[in-house]
């Protein structure tokens, strides 16, 4: 189905990671923004947090020409509630989704940096969810790394060489000594910017019209397997 035009409004969601965020886009302009990290779980949040921003524009869904959610990778459980939660308001609007990449996103923060904006995000168990982008003349990140879960040693070794580093995400904090110990001046730390923007999401999703969905497409974006499937895998393995 066709769904590219030249003028539309996109409301984002967010919560893939600590953070939830939505943001109303319309035109090339943000509309209305909330980012809340208040200790809630997303599920309370992140609809109080629609209505608000739909209200502080005086829309409502209906007026909404695409939903788009950020699909991971991050919280496996906070990934579903933001997939769920923007299927659920397409399906009932009869809208278009789009599927945003949340390392993208992120990437979103450093537009301007002139090398190589390295996005790592905490996956626990010693990994972390990283790729690499770089800024080519154009509003959107170039991907020069796909989306992997590996241990930073190991995504480290795969960025290129002899270029300035930028790394962002919340993963940067707990691994800055590693980083500085590696890269040294070379590496620019971003601590400051360890969470994505439902605003990036929408540009994002504004950009990439052709690749808009049908609701029932939507999925969540998953580089391994969730917990509780794994400890199925290995209970089966294992004849449990």
């Amino acid at each position: 189905m066709e769904w590219r035009r030249a003028n539309v409004r996109i409301l984002a969601i967010d919560t893939s990671g600590p953070a939830a965020g939505a943001a109303l886009w319309a035109d090339g302009v943000v509309l209305a923004e909330m980012n809340m990290n208040v200790g809630l779980t997303h599920s309370e949040t992140i609809m109080p947090a629609v209505d608000a921003v739909l209200r502080a524009a005086g829309c409502s869904c209906a007026d909404v020409d695409a939903f788009a959610a950020v699909a991971g990778p991050g919280s496996f459980t906070g990934v579903r509630i933001g997939v769920c939660a923007v299927k659920g308001m397409a399906h009932a609007n009869n809208k278009p989704c789009a599927c945003v990449d949340a390392l993208e996103a992120l990437a979103m923060n450093a537009r301007g940096f002139c090398g190589v904006i390295c996005t790592i995000l905490d996956a626990r168990r010693d990994q972390v969810y990283s790729a690499a982008f770089r800024f080519e003349n154009g509003e959107v990140p170039v991907r020069i790394l796909e989306n992997e879960a590996k241990s930073i040693n190991d995504f480290l070794s795969a960025l290129p060489e002899n270029e300035q580093l930028l790394f962002v995400g919340d993963g940067v904090k707990k691994y800055t000594p590693v980083i500085s110990a590696r890269f040294g001046n070379r590496a620019m730390l971003a601590n400051e910017l360890t969470t994505l923007r439902a605003s990036a999401a929408c540009v994002l999703a504004a950009k990439r019209q052709d690749e808009w969905m049908d609701a029932q497409q939507l999925a969540p974006i998953y580089l391994r397997a969730p917990q509780a499937e794994r400890e199925r895998e290995a209970g089966i393995q294992h004849g449990i």
